[in-house]
C-alpha cells in the first residue's frame, strides 16, 4: 500500500511521523516517514531520550482539535496506554486555548439569523470553558433566564474532515505493514473515533441527548442534567440552562465536608447502572471536567456530545460481567467475554484466561475502598487486546465509563465502593428490567408471534403427517464432532482386532508345539515356530505404534 501524497497533506503525514518517532516505535516511524517522504528520503534524526508524558499533551494541542480530541479519547483507553499517559492526557479534558470572541459572534449571527445583541440581553465576552470542539459563554435571554451557549469552533469541520483523510490512510497502512496494527485494528478504532467526533459535531443531536438523558433520570433527586434552549440552538450552536456551581475537582475541603457526599455517590452510581443496563442509553464521557456540585447540594450532568447505546442482548452480558467481576468470579467473567467478543487466529486463550481471571479474582483480596470494578473492566479490555480477542465497543466505553465514574465517586466519598454498589442495586436493576420485558408494547408482541405459530400450526403439522404417511420423513443431525468420534472408534476397533488376532497366533503357536513335524526351526515344529514369529513381531509393532501415538499426543498439547 502507498500513502496518497497529497501536497496540502504532507505536513500532516510528517507531523504525523514526528509524532510517532518521539513518542513511539523508532523503526515504525522511520518506515512510515519514508513512505510519507517518498522520493526526498528525508530521514528521521536519532531519537533523544524518551520525553516526559506532558509533551505528549502539548504536542497534540498544538495538532490542532481533532488530535486534542484524539488525546481525549486516549486518556480513557488503559488498553492502549500505560497509566503515567493517562493521566498526562487528561488535562486536554478541560484546559484548552479559547479561539476570539469576535469569531462567536460571527458564527452565533450566522447560526441563529440574529445578532447576538437582538437575541441575549447579555452575554459575556469572556468564555467560561474551551474544549477542544467549541467554548462556553455565560449569557441571559430576553426573558432573563440565564443560559449558557456553547459555539462550535469556526471552520473545524473542514479541519477534522482533512485530518481524518489522512488518519484513514495511515491507519491502513498499519493495518496492513505492522503486527501492532493487525492485533489492535487501528482502522476500526479510528472508524469508531470518527462516528463519536462527527456525532459530537452535531449540537441539535446534543441537544436532543439532554432532553432523553433529562426524562430517564427524573427519578433521581439529586441528579441535574441542563435542558437545551431549542429556539436558541443549530448544528454549530448550543443554548442549554446555565448551573450554578462548582467542578467537581475544584471542591474545597470544607465544601466537601458540608456536602452528603455517600448519598450522591451511591445515587449517581445507580443513576449510571440504570443508563447502561436499563435504558440502553448513557452518558459516556463523566471525566471531573463535565460532573458539577451545584449550590443546592446536587450533581450535575454536562457536555452529552459523546454517548453509548447498549442493545438488549448486550445489556444482559454486561450486567452478567459486572456482577462476576463485583463478586470476584472470574471463571465467570471469563466465559461471559469469550462469548460476547471476536478472536484473532493468533488468540491465545490459556495467556487471556489465566490473566483475566487473576485480575477479577483480585477484587475479593482488595481492602474496601481500593477494589474498583472499571479497572478490573479495562484491565481485562487491555489483556484482551494483547493477547488477540477483540471486545465490543460497549464493553471498552462501559470500562472507560466505570473508571471515569470511580474517581468522581471516590471524590464525593473517600470510602465509596462500587463493587458493593452493583451488587446492591442488581436486584432493583432486574426487577426493572422484567417490567420493561412485559410491557404492553412487549406483551403485544409476545400475542402476535403467538397468534401467528397458532394460525400457521395446523398446516405445518398436515405436512409432517404426510412425510411421515408416504414415507419421506427425513431427519438431519448435524454434528461436526461426528466424524472425529467414528475415526477414534474405527482406531481402537482395529486395535482390539489386531490384538485378538495376535493373541490366538500366539496361542495356536503353543498348542502346535506338541505335534511332531519334519519341518522345524531351531528344533521346535516350525509352522508353531513362523506363527510365534509372527505374532511376536505383530506385538512389538502395536506396543510401538500406540508408544508414538501418546507421545505425538503429548506434544501437540504442550504446543
Amino acid at each position: 500500500m502507498k500513502l496518497s501524497l497529497k501536497p496540502h497533506h504532507l505536513k500532516r503525514y510528517k507531523d504525523i511521523a514526528l509524532l510517532f518517532w518521539k513518542y513511539g516505535s523508532t523503526d515504525l516511524a522511520k518506515e512510515f516517514d519514508q513512505e510519507a517522504a517518498g522520493d526526498e528520503k528525508t530521514p528521521l534524526a536519532a531519537k533523544p531520550g524518551q520525553p516526559a508524558p506532558e509533551e505528549l499533551a502539548d504536542d497534540l494541542e498544538k495538532m490542532g482539535p481533532t488530535f486534542i480530541k484524539f488525546g481525549q479519547l486516549l486518556s480513557s483507553r488503559a488498553d492502549l496506554l500505560p497509566e503515567r499517559y493517562l493521566k498526562a492526557l487528561a488535562r486536554l479534558q478541560d484546559k484548552i486555548k479559547p479561539f476570539p470572541y469576535a469569531e462567536v459572534e460571527q458564527i452565533v449571527a450566522s447560526e441563529l439569523g440574529v445578532r447576538i445583541s437582538k437575541a441575549f440581553s447579555f452575554f459575556e465576552e469572556k468564555h467560561l470553558a474551551a474544549a477542544s470542539l467549541g467554548q462556553v459563554h455565560r449569557a441571559a435571554l430576553r426573558d432573563g433566564r440565564p443560559v449558557v451557549v456553547k459555539v462550535q469552533r469556526p471552520e473545524i469541520r473542514k479541519q477534522i474532515a482533512d485530518d481524518f483523510e489522512v488518519l484513514e490512510e495511515i491507519a491502513d497502512f498499519f493495518d496492513e505493514h505492522t503486527d501492532i496494527g493487525r492485533r489492535y485494528r487501528f482502522g476500526k478504532i479510528l472508524a469508531e473515533f470518527k462516528s463519536s467526533i462527527l456525532q459530537e459535531l452535531d449540537y441539535q443531536r446534543e441537544a436532543s441527548n439532554l432532553t432523553t438523558l433529562a426524562a430517564n433520570l427524573k427519578e433521581f433527586p439529586h441528579i441535574l442534567v441542563p435542558l437545551p434552549v431549542l429556539d436558541y440552538s443549530s448544528r454549530s450552536v448550543l443554548t442549554m440552562d446555565y448551573v450554578s456551581g462548582t467542578k467537581i475537582t475544584a471542591l474545597s475541603p470544607i465544601a466537601q465536608l458540608d456536602m452528603n457526599g455517600d448519598v450522591l455517590a451511591e445515587e449517581l452510581f445507580k443513576a449510571y447502572l440504570k443508563q447502561v443496563l436499563i435504558d440502553g442509553f448513557f452518558h459516556a464521557d463523566p471525566h471531573p471536567g463535565n460532573i458539577f456540585l451545584t449550590d443546592d447540594g446536587r450533581v450535575a450532568l454536562l457536555d452529552l456530545g459523546m454517548t453509548g447505546r447498549v442493545s438488549s442482548g448486550m445489556q444482559e452480558n454486561l450486567l452478567r460481567l459486572l456482577l462476576a467481576i463485583s463478586e470476584g468470579n472470574g471463571d465467570e467473567a471469563v466465559k461471559i467475554v469469550l462469548r460476547i467478543s471476536e478472536t484473532a487466529d493468533d488468540f491465545d486463550e490459556a495467556e487471556f484466561t489465566r490473566k483475566a481471571t487473576e485480575f477479577v479474582s483480585e477484587q475479593r483480596n482488595q481492602t474496601l475502598n481500593r477494589q474498583d470494578v472499571g479497572k478490573a473492566l479495562m484491565d481485562v479490555s487491555r489483556t484482551a487486546a494483547e493477547t488477540g480477542l477483540y471486545v465490543p465497543t460497549e464493553l471498552t466505553l462501559l470500562g472507560k465509563t466505570l473508571l471515569q465514574l470511580e474517581g468522581i465517586g471516590k471524590i464525593l466519598c473517600p470510602n465509596f465502593n462500587t463493587n458493593a454498589s452493583v451488587r446492591r442495586n442488581v436486584a432493583e436493576i432486574m426487577t426493572t428490567r422484567m417490567r420493561k420485558a412485559v410491557s404492553p408494547g412487549q406483551l403485544m408482541g409476545s400475542f402476535l408471534e403467538m397468534k401467528d405459530f397458532v394460525g400457521g400450526l395446523p398446516g405445518r403439522v398436515n405436512k409432517i403427517l404426510d412425510a411421515v404417511g408416504n414415507s419421506e420423513l427425513e431427519v438431519n443431525v448435524n454434528t461436526p464432532d461426528a466424524r472425529y468420534l467414528l475415526n477414534g472408534f474405527e482406531k481402537i476397533a482395529n486395535r482390539v482386532t489386531t490384538g485378538i488376532i495376535l493373541a490366538a497366533l500366539i496361542v495356536g503357536a503353543a498348542l502346535m508345539m506338541r505335534i511332531d513335524s519334519t519341518f522345524q526351526i531351531f528344533g521346535y515344529p516350525g509352522i508353531a515356530m513362523i506363527c510365534l514369529l509372527i505374532a511376536l513381531g505383530g506385538s512389538g509393532w502395536l506396543v510401538l505404534g500406540i508408544l508414538w501415538k501418546d507421545y505425538q499426543d503429548k506434544r501437540k498439547r504442550k504446543e
